[in-house]
């Protein structure tokens, strides 16, 4: 009888960082906004390993939920996730204006 294997077999390739992965295998593509020129990735829910704050709708995405992260073509630190519907419907939104209970309604 030969012994039992406890530890996983080594891949035969390198994982690779996010940054170093080939585009064309990912869901990676350029959309011009007025704005700038924005990156737009889409995320599965396999590949997001940890909870992210959408801009769109301030709500949390929660962790192995699909989303999609965008950011402006020179500056990677604008770098931000957001749900998938907030993304597409970002300019269809009006400024969020906070009122008090007793302010009038019109």
């Amino acid at each position: 009888m030969s012994p039992r294997r406890n530890h996983p077999k080594r891949s035969a390739r390198p994982k690779q960082n996010e940054e170093e992965r080939d585009i064309s295998l990912s869901s990676e593509s350029i959309e011009e906004h007025s704005e700038g020129i924005y990156r737009v990735r889409k995320i599965t829910g396999s590949t997001s390993t940890k909870p992210y704050r959408c801009p769109g709708c301030d709500q949390l995405i929660p962790t192995a939920t699909p989303h999609t992260v965008a950011w402006l073509e020179d500056d990677v630190e604008s770098r931000r996730h957001w749900h998938t519907v907030c993304w597409t419907k970002r300019n269809d939104r009006k400024p969020r204006i906070l009122k008090s209970k007793t302010a009038p309604r019109y």
